[in-house]
């Protein structure tokens, strides 16, 4: 089976290898047909966490993209949940552009109807509000979590639990993470020692479109 070169963009600025390499890790150990080049764009270390912070983004993420498909990549991939510069990059590359935030929505819409959203935005992501439409029960940002960085800290991660809780108590039976820095930390495995729902990884579901390319 051919490879598929997947240049993947990571909207946090770090020398972190662990972080940094955290999903493209992820991705190899369920999808062995993925062949693999991690970068992350300048100038942005706590990533991308409002509307300022993904306009300065996406000319970056352009200009990465860009140069990903000069270095002949079969795929781009933007793993952030907002799906940052999708739009723009498809206009432009000749390649296909996945983005985190479309896939995990399609994802958790093949199993449930009754699906929320786990984020650490104010507002949850349009693309994935958008796709899942009345299935969408809630969306639910945990308490004291504003940025990436922030569900690094145990703190942090206690919150996010805490705010799965609230979105089983709304009826919801899929919990779809919004934010691939939850991917970073292995949170849906977290998730699934101490609750009995369905929880989608962002980076992992778009694993599967990517891993199809030459299927």
């Amino acid at each position: 089976m051919k490879k598929t070169k997947v240049g993947l963009i990571r909207v946090l600025t770090t020398d972190d290898k662990d972080i940094l390499y955290a999903h493209e890790k992820k991705l190899m150990k369920y999808f062995s047909n993925l062949q693999i080049t991690t970068r992350c764009i300048p100038n942005q270390p706590e990533g991308i966490y409002d509307e300022n912070t993904e306009k300065m983004a996406i000319p970056k993420i352009v200009e990465l993209a860009k140069q990903f498909e000069k270095e002949y990549a079969d795929i781009v991939f933007i793993s952030c949940a907002n799906d940052p510069a999708l739009r723009n990059t498809r206009q432009i590359l000749s390649i296909p552009v996945i983005g985190a935030g479309s896939c995990c929505a399609t994802f958790a819409l093949g199993i449930s109807n009754k699906i929320g959203i786990l984020m650490i935005t104010q507002n949850a992501s349009q693309t994935m509000v958008k796709i899942l439409g009345d299935n969408l029960i809630s969306c639910v940002r945990p308490t004291g979590v504003n940025k990436t960085l922030d569900l690094l800290t145990e703190e942090g991660k206690r919150s996010s639990l805490e705010a799965v809780e609230r979105l089983i108590e709304k009826g919801c039976d899929t919990i779809a993470l919004a934010c691939t820095g939850m991917s970073t930390i292995g949170f849906a495995d977290m998730i699934k020692k101490t609750h009995k729902v369905n929880v989608i990884d962002p980076v992992l579901a778009a694993g599967l479109p990517m891993s199809y390319r030459f299927f």
